[in-house]
């Protein structure tokens, strides 16, 4: 429940950031207003005697996280991936956080595995060995079948997560409505929202078969991509506590000292990373929203190998082509188009002046491209779009949380390959290629043939349809009136289907 007993839970968590000395630290990376502050000391300071003291071989705010427990770690995970939100010092401090906790035991592993597929770990795999990664809900042990002798990457939750994590999650939702009331200013970010989200996305990644699904649709959207690979999931060893899937060979993405020795293309590792994640956004909407070195490998032949289907982020094609457009804009540098879509798209409310908009966009753009293409960031300009959007009164878009941030991860991927990309040459084209193929004749066509077919759902309502619109125009007011007249354009698209000239149009064009 998120009742005021999670309060408790609250002065523990500020005790627990007094005591590991990870107050400050976090206070001054929020950039916290007066107010939050005195609240979060008042819920510290006075009961540092109830907080965790953690592991003290630790930086403050990666031992303050990890004594909390597991919601607080993943918490800590999505925050490493933004240095533009808390700065780049706290970001390394948690970037520990990714992969490199404490695991358990090896016995509990086997039991989980046993409790799960109904057969003792022994029987479904001749080799089993200690953990190989360790993360906030689960870890990753590599393993042989016993059928077949293929090695196989097995991961499994740790003991007891679901309850753990629900607890901790019903603080942050208190936590949340603290911060809206003592700090107006964030009011906009949505706080509610955005714990609400978090929520939905770790409760995803608390079943594994929901992660075996994500992987299956991920690797059916992009098996015809070039220098792209995935390990296959092994169905019948995978549960819901319990993932089995094929083992990635590879060196790892964040080793460049292992990555030239094999010899592969740092510069090209890059740029590759880079557009795929941008065509996977764009092109299918559906895209790995947790891209960081940890989860990426490169193969003896060059693929990029990704794992973790965790955190998958999903888009829909309005908001694709509203990203698309802005990302476009700010590529040709054309301010006022990009300040179009904002209102259009009903990013910035209406009453504001699109001119004035668009000169505030320039200035977030100009300074950019001036810079070094080694200096030019994504996550920079994020973040100063972040600052104009406010002034203008833009709430946080809740939809695009996770691709900004997967946005910052992938950039600092491609910058830790390659110091000197150009982030922006290298997104060009597979944006453009984007926008000539969303926003043009055949894409309109193709919107209105999608319009057509659900339409002709209704077509057996149609008559009563009408008639109630006939009905009502017998006793007419300005609002009947025009409603009259909508369902009468309604049955001349109708008639039009009926003829099939659209479909017939559409196909003659693809």
């Amino acid at each position: 429940m998120r009742g005021p007993h999670n309060i408790i839970r609250l002065i523990r968590t500020g005790a627990t950031l007094e005591r590991t000395g990870a107050m400050n630290v976090v206070l001054d990376a929020f950039e916290a207003p007066p107010a939050l502050r005195f609240v979060a000391k008042a819920l510290g300071k006075p009961f540092q005697w109830l907080g965790y003291s953690g592991d003290a071989t630790m930086p403050p705010a990666t031992r303050a996280l990890t004594a909390l427990g597991p919601a607080y770690i993943k918490f800590g995970q999505v925050l490493s991936t933004r240095p533009d939100v808390v700065g780049d010092e706290l970001a390394v401090q948690l970037r520990v956080l990714q992969d490199k906790l404490p695991p358990f035991s090896t016995q509990e592993a086997k039991a989980e595995v046993e409790r799960a597929l109904g057969l003792p770990a022994d029987t479904i795999f001749s080799e089993f060995s200690e953990p190989v990664a360790a993360a906030s809900i689960a870890q990753v042990h590599k393993a042989r079948l016993a059928d077949g002798g293929d090695p196989v990457a097995v991961k499994v939750l740790r003991p007891g997560i679901e309850k753990a994590f629900k607890k901790d999650v019903d603080a942050f939702y208190l936590a949340a409505r603290i911060v809206e009331i003592f700090a107006p200013g964030a009011r906009r970010l949505r706080p509610m929202e955005v714990i609400t989200h978090f929520d939905g996305v770790v409760q995803g990644e608390l079943d594994l078969r929901l992660e075996s699904s994500a992987a299956g649709e991920f690797a059916a959207n992009t098996k015809d991509d070039g220098g792209f690979d995935l390990p296959k999931i092994r169905w019948e060893h995978s549960a819901r506590r319990v993932m089995t899937l094929e083992w990635a060979d590879g060196v790892p993405m964040g080793d460049n000292a292992a990555i030239d020795a094999a010899g592969h293309n740092r510069i090209d590792l890059s740029e590759r990373v880079l557009k795929l994640f941008l065509l996977h956004a764009l092109r299918d909407g559906y895209f790995h929203a947790d891209m960081h070195q940890g989860n990426l490998k490169v193969a003896a032949n060059g693929d990029i190998i990704a794992y973790d289907f965790g955190i998958m982020g999903h888009i829909d094609e309005y908001t694709r082509r509203v990203y698309a457009e802005i990302l476009f804009g700010f590529i040709r540098k054309d301010y006022k188009r990009v300040a179009e879509v904002h209102f259009e798209a009903g990013y910035v409310p209406a009453d504001k002046d699109v001119d004035e908009f668009a000169r505030a966009l320039r200035a977030v753009g100009e300074p950019i491209f001036g810079m070094d293409a080694s200096k030019i960031s994504m996550g920079r300009l994020l973040n100063y779009l972040f600052e104009v959007t406010e002034r203008f009164g833009m709430e946080t878009r809740t939809e695009l949380i996770l691709l900004q941030r997967t946005m910052v991860v992938v950039e600092g991927v491609a910058r830790s390959l390659n110091p000197n990309i150009n982030i922006w040459q290298v997104a060009a084209p597979v944006v453009t290629d984007y926008i000539q193929k969303s926003i043009g004749p055949k894409a309109v066509i193709n919107d209105l043939y999608k319009t057509a077919r659900v339409l002709t759902r209704f077509g057996p309502r149609l008559p009563g349809l009408v008639e109630q619109a006939l009905i009502a125009q017998s006793n007419p007011s300005p609002d009947k009136r025009r409603g009259f007249w909508r369902w009468i354009a309604l049955a001349g698209i109708f008639g039009l289907l009926a003829g099939g000239g659209l479909t017939l149009l559409v196909e003659a064009l693809a």
